[in-house]
């Protein structure tokens, strides 16, 4: 399979249009415009019977002590642990695209709803349902695409993974879990073949 994007180079920085935030001088970080990236695919292997979209982070910090702390940086050494951005399937077999804006264009505090994601299109919880867990302001769950905002003091710029699989069934069997590990795990159990894009981002001005 190939992975291609209007939105995307693989290899290199994601444009802050499609990132959650942005580096503030002021405030080390602002919110951005969210916008998901156009993403179109090709090649699919016969037997496909859908598709699904993964986007995440497999850089984010294990351990929170350091994470956006003033005068300190999370360490390079610190291990590190999935991110899930985006988890979208049940996409048909006949469709080979997601436009740029389709499904994000901007903060939704306290999340999109889900997982209906219009067409007939499901969607799952994105990670930001936890990291804003006890937030006034953005407590929710956050289903469908929300875009980059790693910690602006990491001392790791960090990779973002677009990933289109295909996949053996027409509906996956996603259960009651929508959180984005679970979803991927019953994901690739239907793969068939899949395709990505690597790209990067940060907020740490040290590295931008």
């Amino acid at each position: 399979m190939q992975l291609v994007s209007d939105s995307l180079t693989d290899g290199t920085a994601i444009d802050k249009k499609y990132a959650f935030a942005i580096i503030d001088p002021k405030n080390h970080v602002a919110l951005s415009d969210n916008h998901n990236p156009h993403l179109a695919w090709s090649g699919a292997p016969e037997g496909t019977r859908s598709f699904a979209v993964v986007v995440h982070d497999p850089d984010v910090p294990s351990a929170g002590d350091d994470v956006n702390q003033e005068g300190r940086e999370v360490p390079e050494s610190l291990p590190r642990v999935d991110f899930y951005h985006w988890t979208l399937f049940d996409i048909p077999a006949d469709q080979t695209r997601l436009e740029e804006g389709a499904h994000c264009n901007g903060i939704t505090p306290r999340g999109k709803n889900g997982p209906e994601a219009g067409n007939g299109l499901s969607h799952g919880k994105n990670d930001y349902t936890g990291w804003f867990a006890g937030d006034a302001d953005m407590e929710g769950d956050y289903f469908g695409y929300d875009g980059p905002c790693p910690p602006w003091n990491d001392s790791i710029i960090h990779r973002y993974v677009f990933t289109v699989y295909a996949l053996d069934v027409d509906t996956l069997p996603a259960g009651n879990d929508f959180s984005g590990a679970a979803l991927v795990e019953t994901i690739k159990a239907h793969a068939l073949d899949s395709a990505s894009i690597t790209c990067t981002y940060t907020l740490n001005p040290r590295l931008a």
